[in-house]
């Protein structure tokens, strides 16, 4: 099989294509034929050691996949050999087969494709275990999502309309903007790229003409950096602030502010949370798929990139051209 593998820590020119030796699974495991692995933001950490999953080298990036199974080990009752499945993977999903606990397998609804599976649970699960079980939100509410055009953000926008709130979608290009009201975003704004004092001023102000009223009820923040602090002085009373990651930068919060308008800082950890919960995780996926049988979700995916130019999907997230989602694809025919 071939596999793409970061062998020292580094961009994703480090990445190379190797051929391994078929894998084999083990008691309580199934050997997956990947058909599709999604490109997810943790996947251009974890080649650099800057994630907090370390795996050790050689290894392939990767964490969320669909395929079929073709092999099951010792012990494995609840799958069989043909079964499409999606899975949460960690790493190794840049690879054309992959043994994974079967426990950690999801079956696939027949009319889901391979491509949408694989870019499925982590952006529709951390944005609706965000804005349901951390931002309780409630239809009515207005919710600013920050870098909506990306694949959390995206799924946050189209959460949030499912779910009955007034999304407001900040992104930094027309462009993006313009993928996000076909989201079905209610309102968009397109915030400096440099974001000094003056252009801080002038976002948390555009944010608070669209919103009306005292502000935002609630704040989806996958950006972090510069732009937090403006995104948070826009925010209604008790308003709750998500913390969901900071490619911008960790930001620095004056907590006068959380003090001065009663709100929330809440921190968004999905993977914790789904160990933690297994229950709650399994009722929000069956949530997510009635979703998507709906039409109310469904996966934007604007690159297809096949396994021998995987380095080139990880390149589009480090320089946040992306919109919606980007697969690798392991079969040309697909």
């Amino acid at each position: 099989m071939q596999a793409l593998l970061s062998v020292a820590p580094g961009g994703p020119e480090t990445l190379e294509l190797t051929t391994l030796p078929d894998p084999a699974p083990q008691k309580g495991q199934v050997l997956i034929r990947v058909r599709a692995a999604g490109v997810n933001f943790p996947d251009t950490l974890i080649i650099r050691d800057l994630y907090q999953m370390k795996p050790p080298r050689p290894f392939a990036p990767g964490g969320e996949v669909a395929g079929d199974v073709i092999a099951v080990g010792e012990g494995v009752s609840n799958f069989s050999i043909g079964d499409r499945v999606l899975a949460l993977t960690g790493h190794g999903g840049f690879a054309e087969k992959l043994c994974i606990p079967a426990s950690t397998a999801v079956p696939l609804p027949k009319e889901m494709p391979y491509e949408d599976a694989a870019c499925f649970i982590f952006t529709y699960g951390t944005s609706y275990h965000a804005l349901k079980d951390r931002a309780r939100l409630q239809p009515g509410n207005t919710l600013l999502v920050l870098g909506a055009a990306g694949g959390v953000g995206s799924a946050a926008v189209e959460l949030g309309k499912a779910m009955g709130a007034r999304v407001i979608a900040a992104v930094s290009s027309e462009e993006k903007a313009d993928f996000c009201a076909s989201l079905g975003a209610d309102e968009t704004i397109v915030y400096s790229r440099q974001m000094d004092k003056d252009a801080q001023k002038a976002f948390s102000s555009d944010i608070k003409k669209l919103a009306g009223g005292d502000g935002v009820d609630i704040v989806y923040d996958s950006v972090g950096g510069q732009y937090a602090e403006p995104s948070l002085r826009a925010m209604a009373w008790q308003g709750r602030y998500l913390v969901v990651g900071f490619p911008a930068g960790i930001p620095a919060i004056p907590l006068n502010l959380p003090l001065l308008k009663g709100c929330e800082i809440v921190g968004v950890f999905w993977g914790a949370s789904v160990f933690r919960d297994p229950k709650g995780h399994s009722d929000n996926l069956r949530d997510l798929f009635e979703m998507y049988r709906a039409g109310s979700i469904r996966p934007r995916i604007s690159a297809r990139v096949p396994l021998t130019r995987g380095s080139e999907a990880l390149d589009m997230l480090d320089k946040r051209s992306v919109l919606g989602k980007v697969v690798v694809l392991m079969d040309q025919d697909q």
